[in-house]
């Protein structure tokens, strides 16, 4: 599998940061970089960072498994994820889901055709106490209403977004 130069030089620095006989503490950030790079986490990553880890493809798949935020198939470019867990959910965070989901034209896990766009509902992005929030690839935005969800999905659309500050 073939990386960039600078893919390859972060899996580098990152696989000498452990003790030898550690780098399968490297899983992780090496499948969310590559994931970054590639779009998703593709059979052959999982073998080619099972090799570089020293581990089998059978535990790189259950890691996997375990983290929502690793993807098996494509994702759009801006990838957007609704948390519905209790405390967004309180404050309106279904009813948010479902305006995304019908303004958008996508089901849970849905990619728009033009791949721009896809929604995740997901189960707890730690912002409690600034609910309901959402996630667009890695920048949260709190307190959304249907009105900011149209306003930042127009931004997506028109190429103005700008990432949270």
């Amino acid at each position: 599998m073939t990386f960039s130069p600078a893919l390859e030089e972060r899996f580098t620095k990152l696989l000498n940061s452990y003790p030898p006989g550690r780098q399968r503490s490297a899983i992780v950030p090496m499948l969310l970089y590559a994931q970054d790079e590639i779009g998703y986490v593709s059979q052959e990553l999982v073998e080619e960072v099972a090799r570089r880890c020293g581990v089998t493809p059978l535990q790189v798949d259950e890691v996997i498994g375990y983290y929502s935020m690793l993807h098996r198939k494509p994702l759009g470019k801006y990838h957007v994820q609704v948390c519905t867990n209790i405390s967004c959910q309180a404050v309106g965070a279904e009813e948010l889901f479902d305006h995304a989901s019908r303004s958008l034209g996508l089901k849970n896990k849905q990619v728009s055709s033009d791949g721009l766009i896809s929604l995740e509902e997901v189960e707890c992005m730690g912002a409690c106490s600034w609910a309901p929030a959402i996630q667009i690839n890695y920048d949260f935005y709190h307190f959304v209403t249907p009105e900011r969800f149209d306003r930042l999905m127009q931004a997506l659309r028109d190429g103005t977004y700008r990432k949270a500050s």
